[in-house]
């Protein structure tokens, strides 16, 4: 069994991703509708809790999108709880060591492979465990000069699916103004080298862009899995249209 996002990559590259940070129901489905790959929810920087990723994950269950929660850290609880809602994938920032990536990893495995709790939420996910663990991807963030430091046992870790870069905290470990994330010199080179290590590494190469136009910049990177904009970033973007238009702008 493959996974939804492993599926969509084996068809197509790379995939555009919308990036949920607030309780919606129209969020996932106008992503969908607007024909991105996936949404990402977030359990990291965002007003959701456990309950209404959940629910979102419910009601996206028959939407033609594949779906990923970012969680805090590796701690297997809150892994488990997204999976067990029907995540397609979990997202664990600031792994910084092949040790944090494989702890994650093993969040994801039911024992003896890892120490995920059995308890899946909807009666569609089944009772295969083999069949729950391969339809849920794990990814490693990389933010910080710590995690590039140990990219390469990083990406090597067995059961990763990818890496996924944040471009912001990356930049503040590095000295770099938020605001030249994706521009800064030094900051594409290091973007560059982590393409290039997934790739040797057999993994996927995902990373949060936060436009359009920085998306179109690291697909040409090689970057396989590109988060576009967030559901408040869309919004504002396609209100700002609408009124611009109303003024005959």
């Amino acid at each position: 069994m493959m996974s939804a996002l492993g599926d969509a990559l084996a068809q197509r590259a790379p995939l555009w991703g919308g990036w949920i940070t607030g309780p919606t129901v129209l969020g996932p489905e106008e992503f969908a509708r607007a024909g991105y790959d996936y949404v990402g929810f977030d359990a990291q920087h965002s007003y959701l809790d456990d309950a209404r990723i959940a629910s979102m994950l419910r009601y996206t269950e028959h939407l033609p999108i594949a779906t990923a929660v970012r969680v805090p850290n590796a701690d297997p609880a809150p892994i488990g709880r997204v999976l067990d809602a029907g995540a397609d994938a979990v997202i664990v920032a600031l792994i910084e060591t092949a040790e944090q990536a494989a702890a994650a990893v093993a969040a994801t495995r039911y024992p003896p492979a890892g120490n995920r709790s059995f308890g899946p939420l909807r009666a569609a996910l089944g009772r295969d465990l083999g069949a729950l663990e391969a339809r849920a991807d794990v990814f490693a963030m990389i933010e910080t000069a710590a995690a590039l430091a140990d990219l390469e046992r990083i990406c090597a870790v067995p059961g990763l699916a990818g890496v996924y870069v944040g471009p912001a905290d990356l930049a503040i470990s590095m000295g770099v103004d938020v605001g030249r994330a994706t521009t800064d010199p030094g900051m594409l080179t290091a973007m560059a080298r982590i393409q290039r290590a997934a790739s040797e590494a057999g993994v996927t190469a995902a990373i949060h862009a936060g436009s359009g136009t920085a998306g179109a910049a690291l697909a040409g990177l090689g970057y396989q899995m590109i988060t576009l904009a967030a559901e408040s970033q869309a919004l504002r973007r396609g209100a700002a249209d609408h009124l611009d238009e109303a003024r005959g702008r």
